[in-house]
């Protein structure tokens, strides 16, 4: 370089980092962030910190808080090669918030990061609408988010997004399996699909097969790729209504995600105790059908890896199984009669009829037995 050569120093722009398009991704989204705050959000998008007036806490007696945070997994494969973001925003907030309806608890807000290789306005906007929706329907306050451009990390189309959510519940109204005895009944809650799990076997199962995700499928009456994008569904209103109902009885919930309906239906179950769930109790959807044939996945593997269909099982009295079943009929939730909690000894004199599962997820409790078959 010579002396009077003009010096060019590198931006941070040239680096890769375009801060500008972080700030119109906010005019985008901020809107359908906005719809989601009620009068207890103070300070509206873009400060340093979500604010949230907890003063209602002085009604509680002892109010414990509860706390989730996870993410999509490599779900967002499928909508990062389809180019539909908007979607993916239910399953982030279904993997969080309906873990924390398990026990009862309200979510009132949640926070949400996307890493990104690069920020493209409409399609961080997208996401982080689809995530105010569905913060929308489960009633929690979005109050704040983070989006961060790590190129030459992540590829330019590529993302990876997470959230935690923060909730409350009484602590005499708290649910699990200090309330379940044996008699009490399981009650299914349908799933809209794969919901968020097990997306790198499904991913697995399709380039075996040799599919595209444009391939359609009669039996799923559209694309492969349409039906794995299908947004999980978000429970926590439901779960909150079903709760309310003294009629109902719920002692517990779980959600079933990683681990498939037996490993999370364990965790919720006092030791001593066994769910037995009746394999001929419900349909398994179609999308998991082809997910066995196409691999030749073994049983076993599909029942620890999916959801098979049911995507909240809610533990309630004996006495309480018809009014669940209504009060999920009233809320628009399909649900069934799943199977019985009873003693392990007695459960686990024939292990011949099923399948045990007990001592999942480091949580030494009770434990689940499938058996019988699925209906053909």
């Amino acid at each position: 370089m010579t002396a009077d050569a003009p010096r060019t120093g590198l931006t941070y722009a040239a680096a890769g980092v375009d801060t500008e398009a972080g700030d119109k991704a906010v005019e985008l989204m901020k809107d359908a962030v906005r719809r989601t705050h009620g009068p207890q959000v103070l300070g509206g998008v873009g400060g340093f910190a979500g604010l949230y007036d907890f003063s209602e806490v002085a009604t509680y007696r002892r109010p414990l808080l509860a706390t989730s945070t996870d993410g999509v997994g490599t779900k967002v494969a499928i909508a990062q090669a389809l180019d539909v973001h908007d979607t993916i925003g239910f399953d982030l907030v279904g993997m969080v918030v309906d873990d924390i309806v398990v026990v009862g608890a309200k979510p009132l807000f949640m926070t949400d990061y996307i890493a990104c290789g690069k920020v493209v306005p409409e399609r961080i906007a997208g996401i982080v609408r689809g995530i105010a929706a569905a913060c929308e329907v489960a009633g929690t306050a979005l109050v704040g988010g983070e989006t961060a451009e790590h190129p030459g990390l992540l590829g330019q189309d590529e993302y990876d997004v997470a959230g935690a959510a923060t909730g409350v519940v009484e602590a005499d109204a708290l649910l699990g399996p200090d309330r379940v005895r044996a008699g009490d009944v399981l009650v299914a809650m349908a799933s809209s699909g794969l919901h968020s799990n097990g997306y790198s076997l499904v991913r697995a199962v399709l380039q075996h097969a040799g599919w595209g995700l444009e391939r359609h499928v009669d039996e799923l009456g559209r694309t492969i790729g349409e039906e794995l994008l299908t947004p999980t569904r978000v429970y926590a209103s439901d779960c909150l209504a079903l709760a309310a109902d003294d009629a109902a009885q719920v002692h517990a919930f779980t959600h079933v995600t990683g681990g498939g309906l037996a490993a999370n239906l364990a965790r919720v179950l006092p030791a001593g105790l066994v769910g037995v769930v009746e394999r001929a109790s419900w349909d398994v959807p179609p999308v998991f059908r082809l997910v066995r044939e196409l691999g030749d996945v073994p049983r076993g593997d599909l029942e620890s890896t999916l959801n098979l269909g049911v995507g909240m099982v809610a533990v309630v009295g004996a006495d309480g199984v018809d009014a669940a079943l209504a009060r999920c009929a009233a809320l628009g939730v399909p649900a069934w009669v799943l199977g019985s909690v009873e003693a392990l000894d007695a459960a686990a004199t024939d292990v011949a009829d099923g399948d045990l599962v007990a001592g999942t997820k480091g949580v030494q409790a009770g434990a689940v037995r499938l058996v019988g078959d699925y209906r053909a």
